[in-house]
Parts: structure tokens; C-alpha cells; sequence
């Protein structure tokens, strides 16, 4: 086959999506004809060595780079731009893995457009990547599907108290799990926080802070059957430190595999059940394709849904210790399904030209 490795992008966990890009098209390259498609910062296409080290996008592109464009339609796909003495040629790719984290590669812009492309790809359908980047859209379906949910409000200049009471934490309505979370004690600075963190500025959901809860996390993978992984718990490196930042997850030279955790996390049967029963649940009513994590919070009595990664740092390759999925195995799989269940499926039925016979001149709708 013939795969390429889609990672990067004009997001704030560009640096983050290269990592694990650069982890999957090393592994696939071992057994498939691979290249690396290097999204930048300035929302453009490249086509880079399949041997790139991390240190060489320090600069942005890498030198050698040849420069890529996305063409639609039916004969769509990547680009390599033509040259003096060169013709253009296109991509002849049967799959993309998609390695792209946070912006516009996991909120469904990239995914339409790939499917506006025709091509093939592993990872969240365009749907699915919307509703779990929304952190607002998300909560309703987490509250209408019944699971447990700490209250969730939206937060403008224009709000004058909330359903809950302080402290509160603040979290980018279209963002990650860590960039951008604030922890404030009243409604008047998290008000001003909307001024002052850019990550706000698209739009801010509130909860209220709850200092007794801590990280569990569990991934799912939709290929060739739903299948959840061992739970994590999580350690924060400091034990004062109100979340589970940024520096927990990915500060350090293998990341979440290197970050202090328990592993499967020591849980009452019935606790490990609910999150696997709310998991599962999941899969369904937030369209989860590929592999995702799903965030919860809990103390001694309690169990909440907080969110979801619909792609997830290195594909969360380390939860999967029970059962054992090696990084190959989940990478075919993605593979595998991004083939054998496109996501470009569309239908014209109906439009049969009914309408358009029976409409007589436009000039008389416009009367």
C-alpha cells in the first residue's frame, strides 16, 4: 500500500502533532511505502523525508521540503507542485493517517476537505472531530446520553453569574485538554481571563473547580471491532498543581509514555465498569471513528465524563497494555479501516430534477 502520515497544522499542539507524526511514519515506513505530509503553521502542504528528526521543523519547514497542494473533487488528492523542468504529479495515496492535533486537524475542517478530496483517512470523520473538539456540544451529549457530567455553562463578557458556585475552571469551548485551562476563585476574573488568554477568544466554557477530583483516562478504538483499553490514572508531576497540564502530558523525551502514572489504575470493578460501560456508550452518541481517549474525573464516590480526544498524542499507544496492541497494530488497523469504512459516502437520491423542471424562470421568485 501506499500511505501518508498527515501531522502539524496551525494549532497551538503543532509541536505535539509532529511527535506523533513522526512516530507513525516511522513505523509505518517498515512495512508500507510512506511519505510525510508536514502541515505548517502557515496553513500550507509539504511533502518531507520519511526519516525527518523533530529538530528540523525548529525553523518551520524542513529544507528539502517540496511543497504539496490539496485539489478536490473527483480526480482530487495531493499535489507536488511542478517545476521548471518538472511536471506536477499527484499523490497516488490508497490511505492517510491522520496525526494531527487540536485547530483545524481535529475539529472536522481537515477532515471535510479530505473527503472533499477523496481520499481516504484513519481517524475522526469530519462529524465526529466537530462534536468532540466542541467542549459545549460535547457536554449536551454527554448529559442527553445520561452519563455522569460536572454543570457546564458558557462563559461572555455579558455573564452576570452562573448555575454553580465558585472557584471555576476555565477551558477553550474549541480546544484542547490542557493549552488554555484557568483556574479562577470568582466570575469577575474569570471574566476578565476572556481578555486576557487568547485561547478564550473563540469561545470559554465553565465548570465548577473541583480540587478533590482526579485523572482517569481510558482509549477506544473502533477497528475491526470497539475495543477500550486498560484505565490510567494519571500522576501530576506536581502534587499541588491544580490539573493535568500541559507539561504532565507531553514535557519529557517520550511524553506520556515517560510521565508518571498508575497503570492499569488500582479501581473498584464497579468504578472500572462505569467507565467502560460510558466509554462504549460513547462510541455511539459522539460518532467516535479510530482511536480516541476519553477524560473522566472522579474522587472515592464520584465519576464524571470531562471530555474526549478524538486524536489523541501518539494515539494513546500506551493504554493499550490489556489487552496488549502493539503501536504497528494500531496503526493497521486505522489504516484498515480508513479503507474499508470511507467516510466520503455521499448521495444525490431525490435529486431526480423534479424541482428543477417544475420551476419555470428565476425572475418570478425574485418578484
Amino acid at each position: 500500500m501506499s500511505l501518508g502520515v498527515l501531522f502539524g497544522g496551525p494549532s497551538p499542539e503543532h509541536d505535539i502533532s509532529i511527535l506523533t507524526g513522526l512516530q507513525a511514519l516511522r513505523e509505518l515506513s517498515r512495512r508500507s511505502d510512506t511519505v510525510g505530509i508536514y502541515w505548517s503553521k502557515s496553513n500550507a502542504f509539504h511533502l518531507v523525508s520519511s526519516s525527518v528528526e523533530a529538530d528540523a521543523f525548529l525553523e518551520g519547514v524542513p529544507a528539502g521540503s517540496s511543497e504539496l497542494s490539496l485539489r478536490l473533487g473527483a480526480e482530487g488528492g495531493f499535489v507536488v507542485a511542478g517545476g521548471r523542468f518538472q511536471k506536477e504529479r499527484r499523490l497516488d495515496l490508497d490511505a492517510v493517517v491522520l496525526a494531527t492535533h487540536g485547530g483545524p486537524g481535529e475539529d472536522g475542517t481537515l477532515q471535510g476537505a479530505l473527503d472533499l478530496a477523496n481520499i481516504p483517512y484513519g481517524g475522526p470523520s469530519a462529524a465526529g472531530a466537530a462534536l468532540g473538539m466542541d467542549k459545549w456540544v460535547f457536554a449536551q451529549l454527554v448529559t442527553s446520553a445520561g452519563l455522569p457530567s460536572l454543570p457546564r455553562a458558557l462563559l461572555t463578557s455579558e455573564t452576570t453569574s452562573l448555575p454553580f458556585e465558585g472557584p471555576y475552571i476555565l477551558k477553550p469551548r474549541f480546544g484542547g485538554s490542557s493549552i488554555g485551562i484557568d483556574v479562577v476563585a470568582d466570575l469577575d476574573t474569570a471574566r476578565a481571563r476572556l481578555v486576557t488568554n487568547a485561547h478564550l477568544s473563540r469561545g470559554c466554557v465553565v465548570e465548577p473547580y473541583r480540587a478533590d477530583l482526579h485523572d482517569l483516562q481510558i482509549a477506544v478504538r473502533t477497528y475491526p471491532e470497539v475495543e477500550l483499553s486498560a484505565i490510567e490514572r494519571p500522576i501530576r508531576r506536581s502534587s499541588g498543581a491544580e490539573i493535568l497540564d500541559y507539561a504532565d502530558k507531553y514535557v519529557g523525551g517520550e511524553g506520556m509514555v515517560s510521565a508518571p502514572r498508575e497503570l492499569p489504575a488500582v479501581l473498584a470493578e464497579s468504578r472500572a465498569d462505569l467507565i467502560r460501560s460510558a466509554a462504549r456508550t460513547l462510541v455511539d452518541v459522539a460518532l467516535v471513528r479510530g482511536v480516541a481517549r476519553i477524560d473522566f474525573l472522579a474522587n472515592d464516590s464520584e465519576t464524571y465524563v470531562n471530555e474526549i480526544n478524538t486524536i489523541p498524542g501518539s494515539l494513546s499507544k500506551h493504554l493499550f497494555v490489556d489487552p496488549v496492541r502493539s503501536f504497528a497494530d494500531l496503526l493497521s488497523d486505522l489504516v484498515r479501516e480508513a479503507t474499508a469504512r470511507p467516510t466520503h459516502q455521499y448521495s444525490s437520491a431525490g435529486a431526480d430534477g423534479l424541482v428543477l423542471r417544475s420551476a419555470g424562470a428565476i425572475a418570478t421568485k425574485l418578484a
